[in-house]
C-alpha cells in the first residue's frame, strides 16, 4: 500500500471575516481553545497521516512555523510551502509535487472543522484507489461546491455554487487522491 501525505491549504484571506482577519489569517483565529488550523491537522492525525505540507501565503507561513515547527512535538513531519496567490486546489498539488513525491495525497482545507466520528477517514486512506471525494447533505446546496453522482453513486463532477444543483451534497473540503493528481493538476 502506498503512503499518503497530507496537504493543508491554508492561505485564504478571510475577507468575509474582516476585521478579525486584518491582522491574521483566518486559520490562526482561535476556535474555542486553539487556532482553527489545529482542527484540520487533527483530522489528518486521525486519518493516520504523519507527513504534512502546509501551503499558505508568505505572510502567514512564519506564524505556522512558530506554532508547529517541524512537527516533531506532535509526532509528525511538517513542511511549508508558499502559494503566491490563492488559485485553488489544483495549484496546491503542483506546489506540493516535490513533497508528495510518488505517494498519494490527502488534501484538507485549513478553515474547515470536522467533528464527530472520523475513524472512517483512516479506512478511506487505506482503501483509496484513484480519488475519494466526500459529500455532506445540505438543504441549500447552491451556497457550496456540490458533488454530482452517477446512477451507481460514483462522483462524476463537482460544481462550485451552482444555480441548479445536481445534488444536495456539498463537498466539505477533504479529498484523497492517488499520485496522478499532480499530472492531472498540471493538465488543467
Amino acid at each position: 500500500m502506498k503512503k499518503t501525505k497530507g496537504i493543508i491549504l491554508a492561505g485564504g484571506s478571510g475577507t468575509r471575516m474582516h476585521p478579525m482577519t486584518s491582522l491574521y489569517s483566518k486559520q490562526l483565529i482561535a476556535v474555542y481553545d486553539k487556532p482553527m488550523i489545529y482542527y484540520p491537522l487533527s483530522t489528518l492525525i486521525l486519518a493516520g497521516i504523519k507527513d504534512v505540507l502546509i501551503i499558505s501565503n508568505d505572510e502567514t507561513i512564519p506564524h505556522y512555523k512558530k506554532l508547529f515547527g517541524d512537527g516533531r512535538q506532535l509526532g509528525m513531519n511538517i513542511e511549508y510551502a508558499v502559494q503566491p496567490a490563492p488559485k485553488g486546489i489544483a495549484q496546491a498539488f503542483i506546489i506540493g509535487e516535490k513533497f508528495i513525491g510518488k505517494d498519494n495525497a490527502f488534501l484538507i482545507l485549513g478553515d474547515n472543522i470536522f467533528y464527530g466520528y472520523l475513524n472512517f477517514l483512516r479506512e478511506a486512506v487505506q482503501n483509496n484507489k484513484t480519488a475519494t471525494v466526500f459529500g455532506y447533505y445540505v438543504k441549500d446546496p447552491e451556497r457550496y461546491g456540490v458533488v454530482e453522482f452517477d446512477k451507481s453513486g460514483k462522483a462524476i463532477s463537482i460544481e462550485e455554487k451552482p444555480k441548479k444543483p445536481r445534488s444536495n451534497y456539498a463537498v466539505p473540503g477533504i479529498y484523497i487522491f492517488d499520485n496522478s493528481c499532480i499530472k492531472r493538476a498540471k493538465g488543467l
